[in-house]
């Protein structure tokens, strides 16, 4: 048996047992454990595809289990989390795990939370059909996305920042827009670079080795804030690069 082709599934699957292990925190209301097991299964993520390059045992079964496994981690959990932190509210952050009764009425308002879910399903089956998306991305990465939603929390839980801040970042009407938003980059026509390493050489990797180390600076200064602000500057250097790319066409 060629153990070797099963190493990319099983890191694979890691990463779908993280995005269940989020969801039971997510519903216990311990938001800050919910968003760790996403940033776990974000490494194991970039790994399964790095590592069936690596060995060269790609394969479309990969390719499907890869794309369940980000539906539950990268597009479920983040609407359980966001559903949580539009119903709970600025309360959110004030406790470690909440008891999940109704904290604040907030009425129709957490259910927008899952049109996240539904446009990752969009974005997953778009990327698997979509022949352009082979060496990079159209349209924002369920990854990204979750890790702009799954900062909230950690932000909120971040002693560095003030309670006005933390309050007006956790209004339900700015929640609900950052899920619009942040639903309609899942499937916008915007071509994004992708973090995938053929080689080390800095000549084919430039764009990205930079994007690494402004992203590693900003972390070290802004701590979780600098999450969002990562993404932002993610698809800030892709329409830069996109320009220069067709100017030297």
């Amino acid at each position: 048996m060629n153990i070797k082709k099963h190493i990319p599934n099983t890191i694979t699957l890691g990463n779908l047992l993280c995005g269940c292990l989020a969801i039971v925190k997510a519903f216990e209301g311990n938001l800050v454990w919910a968003a760790i097991f996403v940033g776990f299964a974000l490494i194991l993520d970039f790994f399964d595809g790095f590592t069936a390059r690596l060995l060269k045992v790609a394969s479309p079964i990969g390719k499907d289990l890869d794309s369940l496994a980000d539906m539950v981690t990268f597009g479920v959990v983040p609407s359980i989390i966001m559903f949580q932190l539009i119903k709970h509210g600025s309360d959110v952050y004030r406790l470690s795990a909440m008891q999940l009764d109704n904290i604040s009425e907030t009425g129709f308002m957490p259910y927008v939370a899952f049109i996240i879910a539904i446009f990752s399903c969009i974005r997953l089956a778009k990327f698997n059909n979509d022949t352009r998306q082979t060496g990079s991305f159209i349209g924002l990465p369920t990854p990204a996305n979750a890790m702009v939603i799954c900062s909230i929390p950690l932000i909120a839980h971040d002693t560095y920042h003030s309670d006005t801040f933390i309050e007006m970042m956790l209004n339900p009407v700015v929640l609900c827009v950052v899920s619009v938003v942040m639903s309609f980059l899942l499937i916008a026509e915007l071509p994004l670079f992708a973090l995938k390493f053929k080689n080390f050489s800095w000549t084919d990797n430039k764009v990205k080795y930079l994007f690494l180390l402004a992203s590693v600076l900003l972390l070290i200064i802004l701590r979780f804030v600098a999450i969002p602000l990562i993404i932002l500057l993610y698809i800030l250097i892709s329409i830069v690069n996109n320009i220069f790319s067709k100017k030297q066409v």
